[in-house]
């Protein structure tokens, strides 16, 4: 079973949070539980996930 877990750092106020990664879609956005700002990927990413986590999407499903 692949571990579907990662870390989330905040690019506006830095903080960090484990979240489950999505796994059958791309091009998510959240809202950070600390500052409140969306955390949106940058073109071309894959998501908010790969984005800023500490390890890439699983396979899409």
């Amino acid at each position: 079973m692949v571990d579907t877990t990662a870390i989330l750092t905040c690019p506006h106020c830095g903080e960090s949070y484990q979240l489950e990664m999505p796994t059958n879609h791309c091009k998510v956005a959240l809202d950070c539980s600390e500052c409140g700002k969306w955390i949106t990927p940058e073109p071309g990413d894959c998501c908010i996930v790969c984005s800023y986590a500490d390890k890439p999407c699983p396979p899409l499903q």
